[in-house]
């Protein structure tokens, strides 16, 4: 589960005796690199580095240098058989008593990670848009919910996911910021056009997907054409989104592989950039 500024800030709050876990090496195969951290306090943890018998170990220092009222510890751990590890790696391990300059300094970490994720529009909070929503909540990215229907956008189960009630909702498309996906499926296949060629006349979008059928698309292109001047817009559009291999229409089916590959779609523009490094992808 990501990391977010409220969570973190009320474990910080309700925990403030705990041990700040950093994995500080990582040789060969390992379940998370060197950007991975947790909070341990006697009886809590939030965050993790990776799971399994490396975090039961790193626990147990944990609380006991928190036992033994030490300021700092470090571990090497080999991650082979003799723990009940086959990653074959070896994970070093650094433990420090979290003071209020700390928590300050790793509330500021989490924000700016926080702040760098890509964003994602949603348009429409129907049955897929608010299961694509629900799917997304929580992945590491800003999810945003948007639509013209109050009722709608009050009705999300997504909790944790940003909602817009707007009239405008192209307005959105314009003002997002360069790297983000946008994933059509309004209630109205005008608004659903007219959305999308909005979104698809910025060439800095990760995604631009659309809910529909070959019919509908069929249909985008003569509008495209006829209306927008561009008919090779289409081909940066998905649609329909979740792809063809299931045949399956149910909302949580189809969100379920959208979410997927709207993930794979934001995170590799985030790193890449078209190819330039940009940043390291929030893994927390």
């Amino acid at each position: 589960m990501p990391a977010a500024r409220d969570d973190l800030r009320d474990f910080l709050r309700k925990q403030p005796d705990c041990i700040l876990v950093e994995v500080t090496g990582a040789l060969g195969s390992t379940p998370r690199d060197t950007d991975a951290w947790m909070l341990v306090s006697r009886d809590q943890s939030f965050s993790t580095i990776g799971g399994g018998q490396l975090e039961y170990m790193a626990m147990d220092q944990a609380r006991r240098t928190l036992r033994q009222s030490q300021s700092t510890a470090t571990m090497n751990v080999p991650l082979g058989p003799e723990i009940g590890q086959c990653c074959g790696g070896r994970v070093g391990l650094t433990f420090t008593a979290v003071s209020d300059e700390i928590a300050r300094q790793l509330i500021a970490r989490t924000d700016a990670e926080i702040a760098r994720r890509p964003n994602v529009y949603i348009f429409g909070a129907g049955h897929v848009g608010d299961a694509l929503a629900l799917a997304l909540s929580l992945a590491p990215l800003r999810t945003v919910l948007v639509d013209t229907r109050e009722d709608e956008l009050a009705a999300s189960r997504a909790s944790g996911v940003e909602t817009c009630l707007t009239a405008m909702p192209e307005a959105i498309v314009r003002g997002a910021p360069s790297g983000s996906s946008f994933v059509i499926l309004t209630h109205d296949h005008a608004l659903d056009f007219l959305i999308a060629a909005e979104a698809l006349r910025r060439d800095d979008a990760a995604y631009v997907g659309m809910i529909g059928s070959k019919t509908k698309r069929a249909t985008f292109k003569n509008w495209l054409t006829r209306d927008a001047g561009r008919p090779e817009l289409l081909d940066r559009l998905v649609c329909p989104i979740g792809g063809t291999a299931i045949k399956d229409k149910r909302p949580s089916v189809i969100a379920t592989l959208a979410a997927a590959e709207i993930m794979v779609a934001a995170l590799t523009f985030a790193v890449t950039e078209r190819g330039k490094p940009m940043i390291k992808a929030d893994r927390q």
